[in-house]
């Protein structure tokens, strides 16, 4: 399943309707901080949590569903034609430009990150694997209780479940291809093996 496009899937027909996090959560009988775990594509969830959901949201599971596992052979995504998104709207300022949208049902989730220089985003965690290089301008990645500078042309690869953070360092917003792989779960509950109810 294409966390992703289902996470943005979700928050798009939450924001149709008019309606919070708390409010979806406390109709489907889960809690906010879990469904923004969803949201922000950190947790994968039950088919029993999407039906809650689909459920509070006045919508069929099959428009949740939607064209979510399409796997074109190919897939080119033009300059500016990537689809846009934040990620932890509450603590971040990052902008995500989603690079393989198209493409349903896939392995790894490309992206390119454009980090302001101001954004204080606290260190957070997420399952599978995770490579950066840097594009434009300088950062700085936290991992765990690492620091490392990193400029143009630098790259990391890292385990993702250590909890980390990029943090622009220049004057101006740096811009980072980040490849996210393997984020989403195969049994159908949290990345962080967490059922609806523990979040």
């Amino acid at each position: 399943m294409n966390l992703v496009r289902l996470a943005t899937t979700l928050k798009r027909l939450r924001q149709e309707r008019g309606m919070t996090l708390e409010e979806v959560a406390t109709r489907a009988g889960l809690t906010r901080g879990w469904l923004s775990k969803v949201e922000n594509f950190r947790m994968t969830p039950s088919l029993q949590a999407l039906a809650k959901i689909s459920a509070a949201l006045d919508v069929p599971m099959s428009q949740i569903f939607e064209g979510i596992d399409s796997r074109p052979a190919l897939t080119v995504t033009r300059k500016g034609e990537g689809v846009v998104m934040r990620r932890d709207e509450e603590v971040s300022k990052i902008v995500y430009e989603s690079l393989a949208s198209a493409r349903g049902d896939r392995n790894m989730d490309p992206f390119v990150l454009t980090v302001p220089p101001d954004d204080d985003r606290p260190l957070l965690d997420h399952g599978g694997e995770e490579f950066l290089l840097v594009l434009e301008g300088s950062i700085t990645l936290d991992y765990g209780s690492e620091s490392h500078a990193m400029d143009v042309g630098d790259s990391a690869y890292f385990e993702a479940e250590t909890p980390h953070r990029v943090v622009c360092t220049s004057r101006t917003p740096a811009r980072v291809l980040c490849v996210f792989q393997g984020m989403v779960g195969t049994n159908g509950v949290g990345l962080d093996g967490a059922e609806p109810g523990d979040a």
